[in-house]
């Protein structure tokens, strides 16, 4: 309880001295609005940026499953293969390092600039902290662990079932909490810089129409929906902690 005031204390303290800043003149209002401008801007948007934020929203949920299953799948199948993990690990790390933005452009020639592009790009952002988390999750699990598996008998099957997939509970559930977070980054790239229909077109449109209060209002929209997804994810994370 005490943790939960300090935590709202410091949440107000800095949304006063946001509010006080702006109001005596340090910041420019055309670019940082106050909190208040931006709470009374909120209600003005909501018809607007709710269907647009639940367009975002479906897209980002089906490139996010296909993340967690290409990232869990490839995972499982490259962290328990030693050879393969030697052979493709350079390569992973070398695809995680590149900047993704410079594959946009390709994308969007290659797939034009509907719903397609949006998912894969979604898609492609999300699975590689998934993977390369699952292939270390896997990496790490104790080798004592598979080999009093083996003495007793365990099939493949119930290696898997029994020992490796609880031991990489925390390493992918920390994998899916940074994939939801890149797959909603990439769409809205998708969305703002292709002119596909959304919240990221329009943050885009509110941005150059220097509708300052109505955007800061629909970044927080985001914001907000983003952390309570993680902490759905959080919640997850504890009731599965006791299956491990």
């Amino acid at each position: 309880m005490k943790t939960r005031a300090l935590q709202a204390g410091s949440a107000l303290a800095a949304l006063a001295l946001w509010e006080a800043v702006a109001r005596v003149g340090l910041t420019d209002p055309l670019f940082v609005p106050t909190p208040s401008a931006v709470a009374g801007a909120l209600p003005r948007i909501l018809g607007v940026a709710l269907p647009q934020l639940g367009e975002t929203l479906a897209k980002t949920l089906v490139a996010y499953a296909l993340s967690v299953c290409l990232g869990v799948g490839l995972g499982l199948v490259i962290g328990s293969a030693r050879y393969l993990h030697d052979v493709l690990s350079p390569f992973l790390i070398a695809a995680y390092g590149l900047p993704k933005i410079l594959i946009l452009p390709w994308i969007i020639l290659l797939f034009g600039t509907g719903v397609s592009p949006a998912i894969l790009y979604g898609t492609l952002h999300g699975a590689f902290p998934v993977l390369l988390l699952v292939i270390g999750g896997v990496r790490d699990v104790d080798p004592a662990l598979l080999t009093v598996a083996r003495a007793f008998g365990a099939r493949p099957w119930h290696l898997y079932r029994r020992v490796i997939l609880p031991a990489i509970v925390p390493a992918t559930l920390a994998g899916m909490r940074l994939g939801i977070v890149f797959c909603l980054l990439g769409v809205l790239i998708v969305e703002m810089f292709a002119g596909v229909r959304g919240m990221g077109y329009q943050l885009g449109a509110l941005a150059n129409g220097f509708q300052a209060p109505e955007l800061f209002a629909a970044t927080l929209l985001v914001s907000t929906v983003s952390i309570a997804i993680v902490f759905a994810l959080d919640a997850l994370n504890d009731r599965l902690s006791r299956w491990r």
